[in-house]
């Protein structure tokens, strides 16, 4: 369950990417995050959430957005679902749920009647200070960037 509310800081994480390379937090220092969290690459509502993200980078870019997408999957998988949808932005392996955990977002769901345990899809707008600015519970997939901008001014 999200337990982090606007204004708190955001927890430090550092985590390695679709490439291999380490991305940490403190990179961003100074600049404005949008760090995602979602359940799995390639899957209808990922994918769906994922492509609005990217249709909209040069519009978040300009708003002075970096983007960060975060989910249990591996850095292999992230590379085929980069190059499947041609995403221009990092795609964290969280395979020990360590980010998800500092954040909240590894969770009991439910489905069907169905529990078990998975990503709360989730965004977190991070400011210049590392202050969490604003957070989705329910990001609008469809319409993402948009929401993020616009809550953002």
């Amino acid at each position: 369950m999200v337990t982090l509310k606007e204004g708190d800081k955001a927890p430090a994480f550092s985590g390695v990417d679709q490439n291999g390379n380490k991305v940490a937090l403190s990179a961003y220092k100074g600049k404005k995050l949008v760090l995602y969290f979602y359940p799995e690459d390639d899957t209808p509502t990922c994918t769906i959430q994922a492509c609005n993200l990217r249709d909209n980078y040069s519009l978040l870019k300009k708003n002075g957005f970096e983007v960060i997408g975060v989910s249990p999957d591996d850095a292999k998988k992230h590379k085929k679902f980069e190059a499947k949808f041609d995403l221009p932005f990092t795609l964290i392996a969280d395979t020990s749920h360590s980010i998800l955990d500092k954040y909240g977002v590894w969770d009991q769901k439910q489905m069907f009647g169905h529990k078990y345990m998975g990503v709360l899809r989730t965004t977190f707008v991070i400011d210049e200070k590392g202050v969490i600015r604003k957070i989705f519970l329910r990001p609008k997939n469809k319409a993402h960037a948009e929401e993020i901008i616009a809550a953002y001014k």
